[in-house]
């Protein structure tokens, strides 16, 4: 009797042992943690038809569990796991749709809910196109202030601009955020102030740096005289188109009562009569006295 009694015990003992474990299981399942989401192949900031690999695990957890990858609120694939590996997800951008925010989620199979894990957000990086050097305006005088834009149409934000003379910057580099130039401003002080200048430009895709068209600035002065005119009263300049048979003058303005210092050019184009050639003939630096 005694012994019936003892198994009927160890049978009860058993039963409630299998349905605490049970029920302890089935705890376990519904308490999935959230997962984490790592890139384990690849970058964050990406080029077209660049391959990215993303793991994502719960841990702890009780396989099996089936993870899902997520791109903002739609699912793109999903991996069953019986055991405690990690679901590896391999992507290739082949659209600037491709990049963006990326989660995964993790559930026990059948069951409802499920957890998210931390996003992973991807960036396009595009090249950057030729960059062009400008400026208002072409001519200057010395002693003038003048400005120079470079700017790359398309390429992915940030872009970097650096200004050139010959092959000597000239100013700090400067990092635009936004879609917009880069504008430095020159003091023109001497002659050698009308120089070749270039700009390049880059960004974070990888071997890209490009330069832009060269610009020069021209020298634009003017000349006028306080006195009665004596001829050079012409006040076409020498760079305009002119006429066969006309001689073209600039005005001279003097500089000091006793003298007077100018650059400027004397073009004369004579019809081809007598085996004459058209010609033209430059002066510069002419000192005239009174």
């Amino acid at each position: 009797m005694q012994k019936m009694l003892f198994l009927a015990i160890l049978l009860f003992s058993y039963f409630q042992m299998s349905q605490q474990i049970q029920k302890t299981t089935a705890n376990e399942k519904e308490m999935v943690s959230n997962p984490k989401l790592v890139l384990v192949q690849g970058t964050l900031n990406v080029v077209m038809k660049q391959n990215v690999t993303l793991s994502c695990l719960s841990e702890p957890g009780s396989p099996p569990v089936r993870y899902a990858l997520f791109k903002h609120n739609q699912q793109v694939s999903a991996l069953n796991r019986s055991d405690l590996s990690p679901a590896l997800f391999t992507l290739t951008i082949s659209s600037a749709s491709d990049a963006g925010e990326y989660k995964c989620k993790a559930e026990y199979n059948n069951s409802s809910g499920g957890k998210y894990s931390n996003s992973l957000n991807f960036t396009l990086l595009e090249p950057i196109s030729k960059p062009v050097l400008s400026s208002p305006t072409s001519r200057a005088k010395k002693g003038q202030n003048v400005t120079l834009s470079c700017f790359s149409e398309n390429g992915s934000l940030p872009i970097t601009y650096l200004f050139f003379k010959g092959t000597q910057n000239i100013s700090p580099q400067k990092t635009m955020q936004k879609r917009e130039a880069a504008v430095i401003l020159l003091f023109i002080n001497s002659l050698s102030d009308f120089g070749t200048y270039k700009c390049k430009a880059n960004n974070s895709f990888p071997n890209n740096t490009k330069y832009s068209n060269s610009f020069n600035f021209t020298l634009a002065e003017k000349f006028k005289s306080t006195r009665p005119s004596i001829g050079l009263t012409s006040t076409v300049n020498a760079e305009e188109s002119y006429t066969e048979n006309e001689v073209i003058y600039s005005e001279i303005e003097p500089l000091r009562p006793e003298e007077e210092y100018m650059n400027f050019s004397i073009i004369r184009r004579e019809e081809e009569k007598a085996g004459k050639r058209a010609c033209s003939t430059v002066y510069s630096k002419i000192l005239i006295r009174d």
